[in-house]
């Protein structure tokens, strides 16, 4: 595993504990030199926290101390046995990234915290009863994998993919085998099938005395949110990244499309912005808003969520 040997900074093995007493493996990184914050990293649903150690190391060498960290039954916070562990989507924001805010905030209680969320990571902090804390938010291909949002000319595709064959794999062996088939990491099964089913309303794939809290929580984010998308991801597409942002109603949420032209590219879709032949480029760009609050791509912003 990557924790950032090649160039002498290293990440440092942490415990987070959660408050129902499951604990997440999860990395430290110490900023180098003067400190400017501390950013928090959530992968994306079925990868590895070690996917993002070497954006982790970049931000540590410009001044941050990072804390990258695998959910619950995920990477070094995968139980002995995954079948039948009962976890959740939902827990992913409310226990364990809630956990993970705690942890950042108690190591150091003076500096600013910022959050940088991939996928489904840069959703999952509005569960988390400690987010009003958090001072930005930087996500990237952000969304909650509602199948309508799906780029149309790969929608059937995806939806065979993730709602109709990752389901029923998942009834036959109690968990998603995710890695067995090569489509990301093993899942939980509440996970898999809270992805599967997932509603257009979000809320509404909750029990219904859930909804208001869920919604109130969502509502006391008020840190700024850059929500960046890549105009040929599949997933995290405009639609999809506006729906999710239109829950955060408190924040001061701007949302920019990214061409691979921008770039120098041909194609980045979904993941690889997290790729280290990003650093000379993109890379250097999040460190405008993670310090300063500034949008690098004003000429790239997309109307507000009209959801």
């Amino acid at each position: 595993m990557d924790t950032g040997s090649q160039t002498g900074i290293a990440g440092q093995r942490v415990d987070i504990g959660c408050r129902d007493g499951v604990i997440l493996g999860g990395h430290l990184w110490p900023a180098v030199g003067r400190c400017d914050g501390t950013v928090i990293i959530n992968p994306a649903t079925g990868v590895l926290a070690s996917y993002y150690h070497r954006y982790a190391r970049f931000l540590s060498a410009h001044g941050f101390q990072v804390l990258t960290y695998d959910y619950r039954g995920i990477g070094l916070s995968r139980p002995a046995r995954l079948r039948g562990c009962g976890y959740r989507w939902h827990d992913w924001g409310a226990l364990d990234f809630e956990a993970a805010l705690i942890f950042a905030r108690e190591h150091d209680p003076l500096l600013p915290v910022a959050v940088v969320g991939h996928s489904i990571g840069g959703f999952l902090p509005g569960f988390a009863e400690s987010a009003p804390g958090i001072d930005r938010m930087l996500t990237v291909g952000a969304q909650y994998g509602y199948w309508g949002d799906y780029a149309r000319s790969q929608r059937r595709s995806l939806f065979w993919k993730w709602h109709s064959t990752m389901p029923a794999l998942t009834a036959v062996f109690g968990y998603f085998p995710g890695r067995r088939i090569g489509w990301l990491e093993d899942l939980p099964a509440g996970v898999a099938n809270e992805w599967s089913f997932r509603r257009a309303r979000m809320e509404h794939s909750y029990p219904a005395p859930e909804r208001k809290e869920i919604i109130a929580r969502f509502d006391a984010v008020q840190a700024p949110i850059l929500a960046i998308g890549m105009s040929d991801d599949p997933i995290g597409t405009p639609a999809a990244i506006s729906r999710g942002l239109s829950y955060y109603r408190k924040a001061n949420a701007r949302q920019v499309t990214i061409t691979p032209g921008d770039l120098g590219l041909e194609a980045v879709g979904h993941f690889s912005l997290f790729h280290q032949r990003h650093a000379s480029g993109f890379w250097l760009d999040t460190l405008l808003w993670l310090r300063d609050g500034t949008n690098p791509w004003p000429q790239r912003l997309c109307p507000a969520p009209a959801f």
